[in-house]
């Protein structure tokens, strides 16, 4: 069964459904397929710059794992032909991915209406995660060097082409 459209899953459900930890036991949501964002830095890490460029939420909303993968990997492609080296910028993506996204799955086709049981435990089975993401939250940070501003911009641009909520790049300078 294909996969659903991203605005499926981008309004943000009233409680968040995670995996939880308690102190005696760990309570685990049983199935939960892995991220598929695993590094969320790239470039120089630790090292400062003198410019960050942010990509920032206009809107709240959830931000699947699949599109946040995309977007850190447009976005560093962008950076790693435009520099020199790995050591011209650093790359961070600020959201992680915790939210279980559910599906109950209904068949669409002749003949299905003795397979499905509709709206009974319709509690459905985990599919995927994704990120919840406020209004102003910043999303993916780059900080690089001066000569490389443009190719961050770009970046970002590209990044926030993949994502499903309206986003803004916005530049800071750090003076230390």
């Amino acid at each position: 069964m294909p996969k659903r459209p991203g605005h499926c899953y981008s309004k943000i459900e009233p409680r968040p459904y995670v995996k939880k930890k308690t102190r005696k036991k760990k309570e685990l949501v049983r199935g939960v397929p892995d991220s598929k964002i695993q590094v969320f830095e790239m470039g120089a890490r630790g090292a400062r710059f003198p410019v960050y460029v942010h990509l920032i939420a206009k809107e709240a909303g959830q931000i699947r794992h699949f599109a946040l993968e995309s977007a850190r990997i447009s976005a560093n492609r962008v950076l790693e032909k435009q520099s020199v080296s790995k050591e011209g910028y650093h790359l961070k993506v600020r959201v992680y991915p915790h939210h279980v996204l559910r599906e109950n799955k209904m068949m669409a086709f002749a003949g299905a209406d003795r397979l499905q049981d509709g709206m009974r435990r319709a509690f459905g089975k985990p599919i995927g995660t994704a990120a919840r993401v406020t209004a102003n939250q910043k999303i993916i940070s780059i900080g690089v060097i001066p000569q490389l501003l443009e190719a961050a911009k770009l970046a970002l641009k590209r990044a926030a082409a993949k994502l499903p909520l309206p986003c803004t790049i916005q530049v800071t300078s750090t003076s230390v």
